[in-house]
């Protein structure tokens, strides 16, 4: 079975939920069922493969070089994690397509859903522990779009900005301790991590390291303190709450903790570190949910509590402990599902989840009450259900614990008085929702749902019946299978039997059945008498206020920094990065010892001399006048980049010639345009404060500074010059450009092939800024005068002007002076193309390639807008911007996925020789396409950048067309009145 599978179907899933279309609620679900569903089945198949012990491994190389290749891992535990996200999700997706109202955006909701599944069985699968952290990243990241799917509620705003930015922090805080436990062990491939426990435990760095992977894991499952997100995160769909509980997002910290408990575990900072945070999360949480009055508030902070208890498990660095939290992970994920359904059901059918509303609902819901119950019960550990099984081993654990007597002493009343809890606020979701009196101020009348949506809750809690009575022989083997990855090695002796004989477990579990009835009945006389509301003790303590407080405080401190480092004025911004910059760049080569090569210096050459001081007095000249003399600063600034272009040509490098001459064309005219919706000078200022002592000060130390930054650069430049040829990277390139790139072009080999990986980071970067520019743009309103008409169209006849401006004649600004140009630029459209396809056709073997192309068809694109107007352009020849970016990044991620696919590393490029007729033998590179996918990013970023600025003339255009119109019914008042008041006379 391929592994990557597994991963990459729910993606793929996602991609094409996104485009169905909204009506589509059945086709949509019934595609993330059938998805969940042959996953499911796919994994259930592998689990002969690993039931005694074995692991399926599958590894794509990716930087294998750098000990970075992509390789997904399937053991008993990781198939079992996969069997829940994949089953459970199944559930969800039946259950949510009649949970989910019409009305709600459904396509968006499905393809997040198959994103967080697919990011979730990333985490699961992942065998290098980089990769784990990156799939861990995109958990909080889809998380966060299912938490805040209805955006325009202000608690799921908040909730989803609450659990990114909790979930976030600690993966950074994961991603630190990954590096420094890869540094440890020597590698980042798991298997090689978790056969280096002993190593680990003995390195100086091993504290660090754990603490920096437990904050990861505590902030993601929502152990104390970080426990105040989850609540919070309620405000999100039920189906989303069933699924993030039960088998994905908070079970990732768990999943993580259980994973590395072979490498980090078994020492008294983990037993103390770990246990001691599982118990104050399973008490603050099982606390808390007895006081709930919302039913999803009840189950958030009852997962918290059963999250703890896992955690103080594996933190007792006992195997069977470790194997009773992974039965618990089990447990817990199939009647906690059951269980938020059913409150999904009841506030479906009821209108409410208030729970001092609801009452009486087994009348009118008997079905739903009957599995609610029986899942609560599993909840609060009643016997002959699975939750009693896990819990009764949890309190096997901390009777028989090896530990201090204070230890032995206080955690099984702990675990005792934890146990209490779970009955009494499983017992106010039973009692006080489905018995008493029928409720009679509900905003619906409850009655049972659609036998479909049902149907979820019925499986799983059938399962925790059979799991129950039959543990043995139907859960035994599995968790065989589960467990053993997590112990390494042997698994310890344990009996899954119903009947252990009369113990101190037993007599703990039935204190906890009996204590914990009697303290919701006591709870519930309190809160009749209206003597209590929220939980007595933790009135004064929230996780949620602190948070808030802390976010605010940040704030603040942000905003005095901003007051007290920045400033409006431009100067002193670049000042202060122009500064930072230097001492950055030169400080590790000053105590690098940077020094001068011994190379001979070639001849001087005059021509190249006055070549370089022509770009310079160009620069200087530029710098000079841009103050004063925008477009003279443009123009000179222009006449520098030619003098680079120059001197990229003598140094024998027309590749990058042509990319500097192309992008000097682009960039002038696009800063031209922009340069006319920029407000005019201030003449208003006064002159005379150039002549002050304080500005000749600031001037001399912008001038050192610039003579600085510029001779600094070029004693580098000089630097690396003047070192012996042997010593660079360029003989590398050279000499196996054409072997091993299958081009003779050096400069464009590298960017496709030996630094494509770098090249697509950049064209992933130019996507991204293009869409930013167009972003900030469309929200920017010129200066009043720059709207006012250019002085060459208020110079034109009061008629031309006149018919300039009416919007039925501005799509087509090519009449009266601008036909010429206008056809002019029109032919040159073809001829652009041509030598965008001749260049980017030679550019593997010479100068040329896709970017230079991209930069040659957009200034003929650019021409067209600037001559024939934004309005004809996009009425005539629809570009859209958008497309070209992304079909760029699809063209150049599928080049690289292609090579994975047929087993080489990412962007690995093959050469073909085809033989065709008349042509003879083509030479023809797989690179080809993703310099395609550079080609349309070029142009798709360019047009995007242009577009933002030629939409400021569409709203000259109507701007002035609405003060013609107003001038036109002006006067026509005017003339109205006049004929009014002569006919009076």
């Amino acid at each position: 079975m391929s592994l990557v599978l597994l991963v990459a179907l729910p993606f793929l899933a996602s991609l094409l939920a996104a485009l169905l279309p909204a009506n589509a609620r059945n086709a949509e679900s019934t595609l993330a069922g059938v998805i969940a569903l042959l996953c499911a089945l796919l994994t259930a198949l592998s689990f002969p493969d690993i039931a005694g012990g074995g692991v399926l491994r599958q590894e794509i190389a990716w930087l294998p070089t750098l000990g970075m290749n992509l390789i997904l891992r399937l053991d008993g535990f990781a198939w079992m994690f996969c069997m829940l996200v994949f089953g459970i999700g199944a559930l969800v997706v039946l259950y949510a397509r009649y949970y989910m109202s019409p009305e709600d955006p459904v396509p968006r909701f499905f393809s997040f859903f198959l994103a967080f599944m697919g990011a979730m069985v990333g985490v699961v699968l992942s065998g290098n522990i980089i990769q784990l952290v990156f799939f861990w990243e995109l958990t909080s990241l889809f998380s966060f779009l299912l938490i805040g799917y209805w955006h325009h509620r202000e608690d799921a705003r908040r909730g989803a900005r609450m659990a990114l930015t909790v979930t976030g922090t600690g993966g950074l805080c994961l991603l630190a301790g990954m590096l420094i436990l890869g540094h440890i062990v020597g590698s980042y491939d798991l298997d090689q991590v978790l056969a280096a426990g002993d190593l680990v435990r003995a390195h100086p760095l091993y504290l660090a390291t754990l603490v920096l992977v437990l904050l990861g894991a505590f902030t993601k499952s929502a152990q104390f303190p970080f426990q105040f997100w989850l609540p919070n995160a309620m405000a999100a769909p039920t189906p989303v709450s069933s699924y993030l509980h039960s088998a994905t997002m908070v079970k990732a910290g768990v999943f993580l903790l259980a994973r590395l408990w072979p490498v980090l575990g078994d020492t008294e900072a983990w037993f103390w570190l770990v246990g001691g945070t599982g118990l104050a999360t399973l008490l603050i949480g099982g606390y808390a949910a007895m006081f709930q009055d919302d039913l999803k508030g009840l189950l958030a902070y009852s997962t918290i509590s059963h999250l703890g208890l896992i955690t103080l498990l594996l933190g007792l660095n006992s195997p069977l402990a470790a194997v009773a939290a992974v039965f618990h992970i089990m447990n817990h994920a199939t009647f906690k599902a059951s269980l938020f359904m059913a409150a999904g059901i009841i506030d479906h059918e009821s209108g409410t989840r208030d729970i001092n509303r609801l009452s009486g609902l087994r009348r009118m819901m008997p079905i739903t009450a009957t599995l609610a119950t029986v899942a609560s019960a599993a909840m609060a550990g009643v016997p002959l259900l699975n939750g009693f099984l896990s819990k009764e081993m949890f309190f096997a654990e901390t009777v028989f614990l090896d530990a201090s007597p204070l230890v032995s002493t206080l955690l099984p009343v702990g675990a005792t008085v934890a146990g209490m809890f779970s009955v009494a606020y499983s017992l106010r979701f039973i009692v006080d929702v489905f018995w008493g009196p029928p409720a009679t101020d509900l905003p619906y009348a409850p009655h049972e749902p659609p036998h479909w949506m049902r149907v979820p809750v019925e499986l799983l809690v059938l399962a925790c019946l059979v799991v129950g009575v039959l543990p043995a022989w139907s859960i035994g083997r599995f968790l065989d299978a589960a467990a053993l990855p997590v112990v390494g090695g042997q698994l310890p002796a344990f009996s899954l039997a119903l009947w252990h004989g009369l113990n101190t477990p037993l007599l703990m579990s039935f204190v906890a059945l009996i204590g914990g009835a009697a303290l919701y009945q006591a709870l519930r006389s309190l809160r009749r008498l209206g003597r209590i509301g929220g939980p007595p003790l933790m009135r004064f303590i929230s996780g949620r206020r602190v948070f808030e407080a802390l976010l605010a405080k940040c704030t603040q401190a942000a905003r005095k920094g901003r007051r007290l480092l920045s400033t409006r004025r431009l100067q002193w911004q670049m000042l202060w990065l122009l500064l930072f910059t230097l001492v950055a760049g030169a400080l590790p080569l000053w105590l690098g010892s940077m020094r001068l090569g011994g190379r001979a210096a070639l001849a001087l050459s005059p021509a190249f001399v006055l070549v370089w001081l022509l770009g310079n007095v160009c620069a200087v000249a530029a710098a000079w006048q841009a103050k004063y003399h925008r477009l003279a600063a443009l123009a000179l600034m222009g006449g520098a980049g030619l003098c680079t272009s120059i001197t990229f040509l003598w140094f024998s490098a027309p590749d990058l010639a042509l990319t500097q001459l192309a992008v000097e064309v682009v960039t002038t005219i696009l800063i031209l345009l922009g340069l006319r919706w920029l407000p005019k000078r201030d003449e208003s200022l006064p002159a005379a404060s150039a002549s002050t002592a304080l500005t000749r000060v600031r001037r001399l130390r912008d001038l050192l500074l610039a003579l600085a930054a510029g001779g600094g650069m070029a004693w580098l430049s000089f630097a690396m010059l003047s070192r012996p040829f042997a010593q660079s990277t360029s003989t590398f390139f050279l000499e196996r450009a054409l072997t091993e790139g299958g081009g003779t072009n050096v400069v464009n080999v590298m960017l496709v092939d030996f630094r494509g990986f770098d090249t697509f980071g950049e064209i992933v970067v130019l996507g991204i800024v293009a869409l930013t520019v167009y972003a900030l743009l469309r929200r920017f309103r010129p200066a009043g005068e720059a709207m006012d008409l250019p002085e060459q169209q208020r110079n034109l006849p009061a008629d031309l002007q006149t018919d300039l401006l009416n919007p039925r004649h501005a799509q087509d600004t090519a009449v009266g002076y601008l036909m010429v140009p206008a056809v002019l630029v029109r032919l040159l459209l073809p001829f652009t193309a041509l030598v965008a396809c001749y260049l980017f056709l030679r550019g593997h073997d010479q100068p040329g390639g896709g970017f230079v192309a991209g930069l040659v068809f957009s200034v003929g694109l650019v021409l067209q807008y600037m001559i024939s107007g934004t309005e004809w352009v996009e009425a005539h020849l629809p570009v859209f911007p958008r497309r070209w970016i992304a079909t760029g990044l699809l063209l150049a991620l599928g080049t690289g996925l292609g090579a994975v696919a047929v087993g080489y590393p990412f962007l690995t490029s093959h050469m073909f020789h085809l033989q065709l007729p008349l042509l003879g033998q083509v030479h023809l590179a797989s690179a080809m396409f993703f310099d395609a996918g550079v080609f349309a990013l070029v142009v798709g970023s360019t047009l995007m950048m242009l577009t933002a600025i030629a939409h400021q003339s569409v709203r000259s255009h109507r701007y002035h067309a609405r003060l013609l119109e107003e001038q036109q019914l002006a006067m026509a008042a005017v003339v109205s009145y006049d004929d009014d008041a002569r006919e009076a006379r």
